[in-house]
């Protein structure tokens, strides 16, 4: 036998054809998540910036504004998506350490509290539509009895595009959390094949940090 036979016979099969050791693939793999999650924060430090530059005009009304907010819900999803965290990174050690029940368990408590998160936002976002707290041109808050400093539609133009873009994160976080989970249950998952559970962990602490600066910036405000 030819040592390019036994070579490919002793190739993984996770193992893409293009790469020429597991190490590679992995760094690989890990390098464009990074680059990835550069461009998420990017992204949202443009609205970050705008929320900055509408608080420093309009102080008073963004504190106006944010009372209307649910500080609860807020507080509860906080902490709804601080237990996803940590339930991810237990995931990620249990694909790194070979036991699967471990990473099924909390891949599945990670995607319960992401659910979780959504059904509060649906009850939030629903209460704001019912009072008219809308963003610009239906935004009908005096009409439901709210009197609400001038440019109110705009803090709720910036609420409703921050909160909104996470939204969107978190139900491709679950969509994707389903993924490996369905791929965890074919055991697919080992000590040697864990970087899509890494990289799907990176990108869901990503998005739970992002939170944790939405949460004080726009419910909290002082």
């Amino acid at each position: 036998m030819s040592t390019k036979a036994s070579e490919h016979e002793e190739r993984p099969w996770f193992l893409a054809h293009h790469f020429d050791t597991v190490g590679q693939q992995m760094s690989s793999a890990k390098l464009g998540m990074w680059l990835f999650a550069c461009t998420e924060v990017l992204m949202f430090s443009g609205l970050f910036l705008a929320y900055f530059i509408l608080r420093q005009l309009y102080p008073e009304m963004v504190l106006t504004a944010s009372e209307e907010l649910n500080k609860t819900a807020g507080g509860f999803n906080t902490i709804v998506l601080l237990t996803s965290s940590f339930t991810m990174a237990l995931g990620v050690r249990a694909a790194q350490t070979n036991n699967n029940k471990a990473l099924e368990r909390n891949l599945l408590i990670t995607i319960g509290c992401a659910i979780a998160f959504m059904v509060v936002k649906y009850f939030e976002y629903t209460a704001k539509i019912e009072h008219g707290l809308l963003p610009g041109a239906w935004y009908s808050a005096l009409e439901h009895g709210y009197m609400l400093p001038k440019y109110s539609r705009v803090f709720y133009g910036v609420y409703f595009t921050m909160t909104g873009l996470h939204g969107v994160h978190v139900l491709v976080g679950i969509g994707v959390l389903s993924w490996i989970y369905i791929r965890a249950r074919r055991r697919e998952f080992s000590s040697e094949n864990y970087v899509a559970v890494e990289n799907v962990g990176i990108y869901w602490h990503i998005v739970d940090l992002v939170w944790i600066f939405l949460f004080p910036l726009l419910y909290l405000v002082k």
